[in-house]
Formats: structure tokens, C-alpha cells, sequence
């Protein structure tokens, strides 16, 4: 976990600086009300304009911003990128102060900011969330996220990473405007695609070679990292390079001389997609159905 050495910070735009080992027996008290009345900072520009960059932010998206001090998150969003969006904030005055800007850069039609706890907020509607909370706060967080936001969701922290969820990407950025708060001028931005759920057994049915499959696919899934087995008629098939990104799943599958590759979004219990072949005879359409336990 990249922390300042002895120091936390908080939320998006406000940082509160304590010593670790105190904070460490502090934490499990510390509601987000008591953390009403930390320091406001606002997040640097420069890291603002690179998290929406990295989340490939567009006019199609909606986001979220959890903690969004003074706005500047959700009001770059909407003014540079034409996207709406939703900040919220446990502290009134800064509710306020999101309205006026948004109001000044006249995007008060495409944004809302509202005084809520950022743990009682609804998040299903972002298509992208933005993040910049305290290390025992992320882990809170990380069931609400994984529960709450549909596959293929962008999730974006600056500073501090989930524990356990591998991000997607990361990247390095250096800000000298951070080095007096923070004792380091380094911005640490974290990028995850929430994924689909495929853990378990599927039904895998598509035509091959004039003639109908049937073939049975097993994932195991840890977040976006699955691992994949195949069998036909019980006996095990060569199955690589398992991959899901969002609900995005692939694989390919050996059929005795032919190598198929198999690309189909997830939904639910169904999964619908296409497959190559290393043939070249054309898209294959192919459809997947979860296996209930027991059948």
C-alpha cells in the first residue's frame, strides 16, 4: 500500500494528517459525521484532469464522486467531457460551494451535489466512480462497490488502493504542489473495471463443424482474475488464456484439430457471444448457461 510514511490522508479533498500507529487504533471508531470537520484541501488539478483520463471518461458517462469537496471533480467531468454526474459530501458548506461553481462554470443542468454520508449513498447509476478515501474506508467500501455498481463500472482512487483487488492499471504521477501536505510530491492513481460474476459451472451451446455442442465450463474467480476448466462428454478439454474484463469473458478452446476462440458478455446467468476458429471459417454465435449446483 502506498502511504506517506506516518501519515494518512483524506477523502478526495480533505486530508487529515495523524500519526499511523494512532489513527491505527483510532480508526474502528471514526464514523464519516466525526470526519466532518477535517482540513479541506482540494485535489490538484493536474490529478483531477489524469483520473478522469484514466477512467476514459465521456458525454455517455455518469459519475460519482464520493467526498467531492468543492466539486471540481464532477464539474471537470461535465465541462470538459460533457458528462453528468452526482458529488456528494458529509460537509454542508462544501455542498454549497459544488452548487456555485457548477453554477459558474454553467453545468448546473448536467450535475448535482447533495449532503449525504457517502456510505447511505445510492452509486448503481454511476458508469464511473471516483475515489479518495482513507485506507480503512476503501475496505468498507469495496463490498458497496462490488455489490452496488454494474460490470464494467470504472472505479478510480487517487493515493490508496484496494486491499486484495488488484487494479487494473496504475499510474505514477509527479505533483510538486503536493509535497507540503504530503511530504511527497508522487499521486498514486488506482483504475478498476468492476467485474461480472462468473464463478461456478456453465452450459456452454454453439454449432461446430455442421453439428451442435455441448461443452461444460467451470471458472473460478477471485474479482477480474478467473481461472477456467473445460470437459465434453465428461472428459477434460484444453482450455487458455481465461480472461474478464468487466462482463467481458474469453477463452479458447481446443475441439481435436481446431482451436476456437470464444468472446461473450455476461448477464446474469447467461452469456452470449461469438467464437473464431483457427480455420477461418467465420463468427460462431454461442451461448453459455449458468449450471445450478447440484444439477
Amino acid at each position: 500500500m502506498n502511504r506517506i510514511p506516518g501519515f494518512y490522508a483524506w477523502h478526495a479533498h480533505r486530508k487529515i494528517f495523524l500519526v499511523c500507529s494512532l489513527l491505527a487504533a483510532l480508526a474502528p471508531a471514526v464514523t464519516a459525521q466525526e470526519l466532518s470537520n477535517l482540513p479541506y484541501v482540494p485535489t490538484p488539478q493536474v490529478v483531477v484532469d489524469e483520473m478522469l483520463k484514466l477512467a476514459g471518461v465521456t458525454a455517455d458517462d455518469f459519475v460519482i464522486d464520493l467526498g467531492s469537496g468543492d466539486g471540481r471533480i464532477v464539474i471537470t467531468a461535465a465541462k470538459r467531457f460533457k458528462a453528468k454526474g452526482l458529488g456528494v459530501d458529509i460537509d454542508g458548506k462544501l455542498v454549497a460551494l459544488s452548487n456555485r461553481n457548477a453554477r459558474a462554470e454553467k453545468v448546473e443542468d448536467r450535475v448535482e451535489f447533495a449532503e449525504r454520508d457517502m456510505f447511505q449513498t445510492e452509486i448503481s447509476k454511476a458508469s464511473v466512480l471516483t475515489l479518495y478515501v482513507l485506507p480503512d474506508f476503501m475496505q468498507k467500501l469495496r463490498s458497496k462497490v462490488l455489490t452496488e455498481l454494474k460490470p464494467g463500472t470504472r472505479v478510480v482512487a487517487h493515493d490508496y488502493p484496494i486491499d486484495e483487488w488488484h487494479p487494473d492499471r496504475v499510474v505514477t504521477l509527479t505533483v510538486p504542489e503536493k509535497m507540503e501536505a504530503n511530504g511527497t510530491d508522487k499521486a498514486y492513481l488506482y483504475l478498476w473495471i468492476v467485474p461480472a460474476g462468473v464463478g461456478g459451472s456453465w452450459r456452454v451451446d454453439f454449432d461446430a463443424e455442421k453439428r451442435s455442442e455441448e461443452i461444460i465450463v467451470t471458472f473460478s474467480q477471485r474479482f477480474q482474475k478467473i481461472d477456467a476448466a473445460a470437459e465434453r462428454m465428461r472428459r477434460p478439454l484444453p482450455i487458455q488464456n481465461p480472461t474478464l474484463t468487466g462482463a467481458e469473458v474469453k477463452f479458447s478452446i481446443a475441439l481435436g484439430t481446431t482451436q476456437y476462440q470464444f468472446s461473450g458478455r455476461v448477464d446474469g446467468d447467461k452469456i452470449e457471444g461469438t467464437a473464431t476458429t483457427s480455420s477461418g471459417k467465420g463468427l460462431l454465435k454461442w451461448r453459455g448457461t449458468r449450471v445450478a449446483k447440484g444439477s
